[in-house]
């Protein structure tokens, strides 16, 4: 079959700087999927899909709460040529990564170039819109911790380091029942060369979205526990509904922050500006959290990255706290 024959766009579904996803059908089975579009028409283009590409390449097996690549496909003009299956991993995207990086494939404006991530399909939307659309449920926002802790882990133990972390890049799927959330947006991710510990890489170029950036993301010598001052600020905001506007979009977010006069500065740059700040956590209801997620968020937004979580102590940690866990009833 064609590769142009295999798959039925429906509809977009979303739209960013770095692409366009796209709901399609899997024609031979019907089932649905996700497409996402990356145009290589500059060299900044074809480095943010081939950082996506190499992320979601080099998980050797899946876990529930990543996001699966099921192939990527190379367009370029009217030839749509598969680089990468599930199942069949090829080489040949080798010498994609040869010709894009050197611009042979990018210096036409014109031409269509393209990578087509196809990955599952996510019924929920993002973790953002679903929590806002529903009252707070420290059960499922429990849920979502212990998952996306457990991802997040996963992906260093893989030698990944997503670097932008926040609930639009978070999916949600209803596939087995109850709600899953997905970590998607591969973009801005590397993958760490060596199989040592993920946090002894240094990285120098600040990137991600201001509201999650850790302090030393700010200053440009960070390493994988800025993921860690993400999560926090994604956990705290979750969990006390705090929300801000997004100046671009317009959009309501979840993310925490600190309010001077009627500006709103992001709590890593706070952070940088004030090492000695003292978080108030909770901030809006002393009943909305136990002392142990207190402790726990704390631990996870320390300015010093010595002194921060790591993903896999999190992950530990995570199952220990008292919030949202069902009582049980003493038997008389």
């Amino acid at each position: 079959m064609a590769t142009e024959a295999k798959y039925s766009i429906v509809g977009e579904v979303g739209r960013g700087s770095y692409g366009v996803v796209y709901e399609a059908i899997l024609n031979q089975t019907r089932s649905k999927v996700a497409v996402k579009r990356m145009h290589c028409n500059v060299p900044e283009n074809v480095e943010l899909a081939l950082q996506e590409f190499w992320a979601l390449q080099s998980i050797q097996r899946q876990h529930e709460n990543v996001i699966q690549l099921e192939e990527c496909i190379l367009q370029n003009g009217r030839v749509f040529q598969p680089i990468s299956h599930r199942y069949r991993k090829s080489d040949s995207h080798l010498l994609l990564i040869e010709t894009c990086l050197k611009g042979r494939r990018c210096m036409d404006p014109k031409s269509a170039c393209f990578l087509w991530f196809v990955m599952e399909f996510c019924d929920g939307g993002n973790m953002n819109e679903y929590l806002l659309s529903r009252s707070p449920d420290p059960q499922l926002n429990n849920s979502f911790m212990r998952q996306l802790s457990s991802a997040v882990a996963f992906l260093h133990r893989n030698q990944i380091v997503h670097r932008d972390l926040k609930s639009d890049n978070i999916l949600i799927s209803h596939r087995c029942g109850s709600p899953m959330v997905k970590v998607a947006d591969f973009g801005l991710s590397k993958v760490c060369q060596g199989k040592g510990n993920v946090n002894q890489h240094r990285f120098s170029s600040a990137c991600g979205s201001n509201f999650y950036m850790a302090p030393e993301v700010w200053e440009g010598h960070y390493t994988a526990k800025a993921d860690i001052f993400a999560l926090g600020i994604i956990f705290w905001a979750m969990v006390e509904r705090i929300t801000f506007r997004d100046g671009d979009t317009q959009k309501e977010l979840l993310g925490t922050y600190i309010c001077q006069g009627k500006e709103l500065i992001p709590l890593g740059e706070a952070l940088l500006e004030n090492p000695n700040m003292k978080l108030q956590i909770p901030l809006k209801n002393k009943k909305s959290m136990p002392d142990d997620l207190c402790k726990l968020l704390r631990d996870m937004l320390a300015f010093n990255p010595k002194e921060r979580l790591d993903a896999f102590q999190l992950e530990a940690r995570i199952r220990q706290i008292s919030y949202g866990k069902k009582r049980q009833r003493s038997v008389s």
